[in-house]
């Protein structure tokens, strides 16, 4: 069966099927079609389903005339699992979350594998790309597609391969960034990495899906761990009287050995608030607890706390009662320039204070509305709303705002994320330097 698989990949005439057209999937379905590949997107939301085959793209890497392009190539949207079965290659990319208690919650993957392994047929390859612990590819996903009764690595391939999707950046997508796969067998890897020498110019096998699990777990616990460091920092130097910002830019001049991160009111997006936790769930079970992690997971959640309390500082110091402060958000992005509020800190800072100030409003130029607990807000007219609080705390940096009219028009400025370098004025205050006198 593998033999007639890659005969099949090298012709181009295998016909693909992405379950879950998200963040990862829709990007993704979008690179397949322009590779020539016949491509099938299934969601299990039928509102979004409706959305995409309407031209109207729920993700913003894929404009909506992109996805009109790719509609007119044949792509679709469809919430019948049995679709896959016109398909040679099937690619899994639901959401991995975690529950309240910061445990894995597998209820997306584990519903996509009951869906796939009830429809298997033999010759398939089957790509599992969501985020998740070691041993969730083989210890988890197989047993499902094993109980349509075909083998894995003779009947039927499996292989795990993490997504590296950034929303947003401009420099690099799924074509020019190298992947990694890890199969299940040999077959199983021979046929993943065919098929992704398709797509991507770049393809790193590894010896097993653990290590490519693993492999993801490292990327984004790196990010958040750095990013937990320079936090450390930022607050340090809030008490030291010192500036992070340039004591950053200045170690940035370092050419080796040194790369900069960033401080911020938190960490938000799917991956790196949720990887901490997934593996050290896992390392539980080896009776290891990766304690340098969890910390660094602990301190970048702690962030909008600390935004809060600089918030009651800075109106404390213009004499201004938290009761009665009316304060704007302004962005509510967990990154600039994405129209994506997953995990956002943004969210986490409205939910601490909202029942503490005397109005609480937000703007953001991507934005209409976010609804947080059972409150909704819709996105406020920015130069109008200005001249009417009491302070302004920027949240996202978005590049088409315009910040020395927020510094001008707004009485105070908390700035998270060093939006308004540059301009100096008495009533910007910064995530970083010394806020009191």
């Amino acid at each position: 069966m593998c033999d007639e698989l890659l005969k099949k990949i090298a012709a181009k005439e295998v016909a693909v099927s992405i379950i879950g057209l998200g963040y990862v999937g829709l990007p993704l379905a979008s690179a397949i079609v322009r590779a020539g590949i016949t491509t099938i997107g299934i969601d299990i939301d039928e509102v979004r389903v409706r959305m995409i085959n309407e031209g109207r793209s729920p993700v913003s890497d894929v404009p909506d005339e992109e996805l009109k392009g790719l509609l007119k190539r044949g792509f679709l949207a469809s919430g019948d699992y049995d679709r896959i079965k016109e398909t040679d290659v099937i690619i899994v990319c639901v959401p991995t979350p975690v529950t309240r208690s910061k445990d894995p919650d597998l209820t997306y993957l584990i519903g996509a594998g009951q869906g796939i392994g009830a429809r298997l047929r033999r010759g398939q390859l089957v790509i599992l790309k969501s985020t998740t612990f070691p041993q969730t590819t083989e210890g988890v996903f197989l047993p499902l597609l094993e109980k349509s009764g075909l083998k894995v690595g003779k009947d039927f391939f499996l292989a795990f391969c993490p997504e590296r999707v950034d929303p947003g950046n401009r420099r690099f997508n799924i074509e020019n960034t190298p992947i990694v796969i890890g199969g299940v067998t040999d077959n199983c890897q021979k046929a993943a990495v065919a098929f992704y020498k398709l797509i991507v110019p770049a393809v790193h096998p590894v010896s097993s899906p653990q290590a490519a699990e693993m492999t993801k777990l490292l990327e984004n616990v790196f990010r958040n761990v750095n990013i937990a460091l320079v936090n450390e920092l930022a607050i340090l130097c809030e008490r030291m009287g010192l500036d992070i910002w340039e004591v950053i830019e200045a170690a940035s001049t370092k050419p080796f050995g040194f790369m900069p991160f960033y401080p911020g009111p938190g960490v938000g997006g799917h991956c790196i608030p949720i990887d901490p936790y997934y593996l050290s769930w896992k390392a539980r079970e080896f009776d290891y607890h990766i304690g340098f992690i969890e910390l660094a997971a602990r301190i970048n959640e702690n962030m909008p706390y600390h935004v809060a309390q600089l918030i009651t500082e800075i109106l404390g110091k213009r004499g201004i009662g938290l009761k009665k402060a009316k304060v704007l958000i302004v962005g509510v992005t967990f990154k600039p320039d994405v129209a994506d509020t997953r995990h956002s800190p943004a969210l986490k800072l409205i939910e601490i204070i909202q029942d503490k100030v005397g109005w609480l409003g937000f703007h953001d130029p991507l934005i209409g509305e976010v609804i947080v607990g059972r409150r909704r807000y819709r996105s406020v007219d920015l130069e109008q709303t200005l001249k009417e609080i009491d302070l302004a705390v920027i949240i996202t940096n978005h590049s088409q705002l315009d910040y020395e009219r927020v510094v001008s028009e707004a009485p105070l400025v908390l700035d998270t994320r060093n939006g308004c370098k540059g301009i100096t004025a008495e009533n910007v205050f910064s995530l970083g330097r010394p806020i009191l006198d």
